[in-house]
């Protein structure tokens, strides 16, 4: 979320670490896009439980308002 607030407002991170080199930019780029393809597909799951009708809500609570 930071490097990409400092993106769209078009300023440089400013940071006092030195600059990672290719290895630990793969690894950083890696963890991110793991995290990410996990949480889209706890989404995924969690919304598809929900529209399916596997709720613990209340019975007369429609799907689209128990998410």
């Amino acid at each position: 979320i930071q490097i990409m607030s400092y993106y769209f407002a078009g300023k440089p991170v400013e940071s006092n670490e030195p600059p990672r080199d290719a290895l630990t930019n793969v690894w950083f780029w890696g963890r991110v896009i793991w995290s990410l393809a996990i949480l889209c597909f706890a989404l995924a799951v969690t919304l598809s439980a929900l529209f399916a009708g596997n709720t613990s809500m209340w019975p007369g609570v429609p799907e689209g308002v128990a998410v």
